[in-house]
Order: C-alpha cells, then sequence, then structure tokens
C-alpha cells in the first residue's frame, strides 16, 4: 500500500495483447455448420481511473476510483459478454461485484492499489469457458515528480483482442452487424441467415460507454487495433496455408494408394 503524500498525477500507460479462447468439449464434438479456419474477434479495453480527492481526502479515503471493462471503440461488448465479475480486495464490502449487464465498471473510493481478478463469461452461443483477466488497480503516478491534483486522474488501461475460433452460425448470424466485433472473411460458398434486428437503440446506447462521463480520459487504442487486426489476418493466411498443405498431403496419400495398386 502507498502513503497518502506520494504525488497523483501520471500520464496513462497501457498494454496490448491478443487472447485466443480455445474450443470446448461440446464445441469440438458439434462443427456443424461451423465455417472451418474463420476466427471472430472482439477488441476490448480493462483498467481503472483515479481521481485524487484533495482537501476531502483521509487516511482511508484518499481516492475514488472506476474499474473496468469497454469496447476498444467504446461499443456496447453486452451482444458478447453475459456477465463480468470483479474480485476486489477483502476489505470492501462485497468484494466480489457481479454485472449481469454493461456498463461493466465498479466504482469505489479508498488508499490503497491492489491486484483485482475480473472474469468475463460469454453467451451461450459464444463460449462456455470465462476469460480472466487481472489488473492491478493504480492511484499513484509513476513519475515522483508529479504535482497534487484533483483534476487529472491516474489512467491505466490494457488492450486485448479476444479471439474466437471456429465460430458457429448461430453466433456470427447474431453479431455479423454488430459494430463491436471485428467479422471476419467467410469462406467461398458459406452464407449466413438474414441479420438478427439490432436491439432496442436505447439499451444499446447504455450498453456503449461513448458517453461515459469518464470518456475523455480513455485511451484510443486504434493503432493496437490495426497491429493486431495484421498479425490476425497474417494467422487466417498461415491457416488457409496449412489447409492447402493437408489437401496437398491427402492428394498424394491417395496418388500412392493408386500407385501401390496398380504396382500389385
Amino acid at each position: 500500500m502507498h502513503e497518502s503524500d506520494q504525488p497523483e498525477i501520471s500520464g496513462p500507460t497501457s498494454k496490448s495483447q491478443r487472447t485466443k479462447m480455445g474450443k470446448s468439449e461440446d464445441e469440438t464434438k458439434n462443427l456443424n455448420k461451423k465455417p472451418k479456419d474463420v476466427e471472430i474477434s472482439i477488441p476490448i479495453v480493462y483498467g481503472n481511473i483515479a481521481f485524487w480527492l484533495g482537501k476531502k481526502a483521509s487516511e482511508y479515503q484518499s481516492h475514488k476510483w472506476t474499474l473496468y471493462v469497454r469496447g476498444a471503440t467504446n461499443e456496447d461488448l453486452g451482444v458478447i459478454v453475459k456477465r463480468a465479475v470483479f474480485q476486489l480486495h477483502s476489505s470492501f464490502n462485497n468484494p466480489t461485484r457481479t454485472l449481469e449487464s454493461p456498463p461493466f465498471e465498479v466504482s469505489e473510493s479508498g488508499w490503497g492499489e491492489f491486484e483485482v481478478a475480473i472474469t468475463l463469461f460469454f453467451h451461450s452461443d459464444v463460449c462456455d469457458k470465462p476469460l480472466n483477466l487481472y489488473h492491478h488497480l493504480k492511484l499513484y503516478p509513476e513519475d515522483e515528480n508529479s504535482s497534487m491534483s484533483t483534476k487529472k486522474p491516474v489512467v491505466v488501461e490494457s488492450y486485448d483482442e479476444i479471439v474466437f475460433s471456429d465460430p458457429s452460425e448461430a453466433f456470427l448470424a447474431r453479431v455479423q452487424n454488430h459494430p463491436a466485433v471485428t467479422f471476419p472473411r467467410l469462406p467461398a460458398g458459406f452464407t449466413l441467415p438474414p441479420p438478427i434486428p439490432v436491439e432496442d437503440a436505447s439499451k444499446r446506447r447504455r450498453g456503449d460507454t461513448k458517453d461515459h462521463p469518464l470518456s475523455q480520459w480513455f485511451m484510443n487504442f486504434s493503432e493496437a487495433d490495426e497491429l493486431l487486426q495484421l498479425a490476425a489476418a497474417r494467422q487466417q493466411v498461415q491457416a488457409h496455408i496449412a489447409k492447402l498443405r493437408r489437401q496437398i498431403s491427402m492428394v498424394d496419400g491417395q496418388h500412392q494408394q493408386l500407385k501401390s495398386s496398380s504396382d500389385q
């Protein structure tokens, strides 16, 4: 834990990564109506924003903070995420905070920094395995020369691109027009049913974070998004090459069998 006399202001910090979700046993058993070698990705950002309370600060209440998971472009994640669970420090009342709908965030006040476990549960047609994220709640700046201020917060965010391989037809059909989803190029000949009507617009507005009161402090991850999309495209090309190699190997095997039969 940190003393309350440390400086407060620091620039935002970030990290980027790409998390590929594995398929469950049920998913691997039921591969019908699933395009092969296709990936669908959802860029997300998770982190916290913390404000020093200034003259209102006390020994145990020096900062107010908000911890959150949001779409990288502030779109509604409710189309993918069914529930988010934030595990706070045990000193908080009700340290396990469960949110059944977006926005997925927790606001509190305190004086100490600690690691938060965040678990995302997905809708049944997305993935039955939860995703575990970890974030160190940051209240105090890294730069010891920074001055104290109640107007500029400490911002720490991480970018992650969640990748789902071989998505089901139902999943693809449901999210094909949703702005939170990076939609893949489908194999030739694979067609989806008509798009599912968009949910009530007011509900989506409640779920996105474009007009969030803290949005001015959110970081822009467009460059990270572009780099990870390039990585995803390269991975899809590699998967297609691997598929072609398997097909060539099968043809070679059949050729060898025919040659062996003709030699007998």
